[in-house]
């Protein structure tokens, strides 16, 4: 088979399993040949999420094999670009590539879960699109696993509108985008836990589509968060997961309906100066924003501690307002605007800020919102 197709299968099948496996063959990676030695299917599988890859091969006969999935990640990844050669020899595995020859212990076969089936399919989504949802809005999900909630990232599927939602609850990110339903009047919903999710994201393939299937009583049934499965499928590449079983929070009511200040900036010159302010600022230390006519000027620490002060300018129109934030959320946000300015709309000083990008035309709604809690300072 070729190296670089064999090394994607072989990454994308080998992300989901476990450092610490309950059972030792599930940091095993299942290879098997079709019947017509056409192709090598791999699977991966930890009872809480299944993958699977393809990779066309040519092989003289069919058969199976299991093997430490991490260091045949670690090999492959590392072998000199040509063909590989893979071959079995009792209870051992050798893979060649180039003058490059490794010799690997299978594990037992018979001693391997059965994976589980794709659920029904919903939908279809455009992979570039919905990777970068995922990406937009990841950051924003909790890593505290006693709040599974928290921990998941929340797929609204309306008609033909789908938003990626999640939250911490000091911030909260939405992403809408258009994904093209099986059933024009869908309305389900799916809690997946955030890092599956964004995983699954990273090893889509470019300028396609990703299926999506989800486990539900029937075509137009509502479906209740936690209620099975959902799986994604990018061509040769499969993977599935259990959903978090907890109800999302009721995200729409948290952002404010009109606002008293709003400034529109350069992205990107903001979060550069973020990133230098916050130089001398730690994670829970607030990074300052003063926001008048024309100008915000960024601070970050005060008394003996090192300081650092900026100005850049703005469009700014509402009352001179003060405001502070914790860096990695303030960054978090800016960097999720795809848009090369941002509007930053305010209602309070102590009230949520709301992140959005710029519409390409007047009246349209933003595609990603981030509301962001300020930080209390004297």
């Amino acid at each position: 088979m070729d190296r670089d197709a064999f090394a994607e299968a072989v990454a994308w099948t080998a992300r989901a399993l476990p450092t610490r496996p309950a059972v030792p063959v599930l940091a095993g990676i299942r290879m098997e040949v079709s019947a017509d030695g056409s192709s090598l299917h791999l699977s991966g599988f930890d009872y809480e999420v299944s993958t699977r890859a393809s990779v066309e091969v040519l092989s003289e006969e069919s058969g199976a094999a299991l093997v430490p999935g991490r260091l045949l990640a670690e090999i492959v990844r590392n072998l000199p670009p040509g063909s590989v050669h893979i071959d079995t020899d009792g209870a051992k595995l050798r893979v060649v590539g180039g003058a490059a020859r490794f010799t690997l212990i299978t594990m037992p076969l018979e001693d391997y879960p059965s994976l589980p089936g794709m659920p029904g399919l919903i939908g279809s989504v455009p992979a570039d699109a919905f990777a970068t949802a995922v990406r937009q809005v990841a950051p924003a999900a909790s890593r505290d696993d006693t709040l599974p909630m928290l921990t998941g990232a929340y797929l609204d599927f309306r008609c033909d509108s789908l938003s990626v939602v999640a939250t911490d609850r000091y911030r909260i990110a939405v992403r809408d985008l258009w994904w093209n339903p099986a059933d024009q009047g869908v309305a389900v919903a799916a809690l997946v836990p955030a890092r599956t999710l964004y995983d699954t994201v990273r090893g889509l393939i470019t300028r396609s589509n990703v299926d999506i299937a989800l486990s539900a009583p029937g075509p137009g049934a509502g479906l209740s968060p936690g209620e099975g499965m959902i799986g994604f499928e990018n061509g040769e590449r499969r993977t599935t997961t259990r959903l978090i079983d907890s109800e999302f929070v009721k995200y729409a009511s948290w952002f404010p309906q009109e606002f008293s200040a709003r400034a529109e900036v350069a992205v990107g010159p903001l979060a550069e100066a973020v990133k230098r302010v916050a130089l001398v600022a730690d994670r829970n230390t607030p990074l300052r924003l003063a926001f008048t006519e024309g100008e915000v000027v960024l601070e970050a620490g005060s008394g003996d501690d090192a300081q650092a002060v900026e100005a850049i300018e703005v469009s700014y129109e509402g009352e001179p307002l003060r405001m502070a934030f914790r860096p990695d959320y303030l960054m978090d946000g800016l960097t999720g605007v795809e848009t090369d300015t941002a509007y930053l709309n305010f209602t309070e000083q102590t009230k949520p800020a709301v992140f959005t990008d710029v519409p390409a035309k007047e009246g349209e709604s933003p595609s990603f919102r981030y509301l962001v809690q300020p930080l209390r300072v004297s």
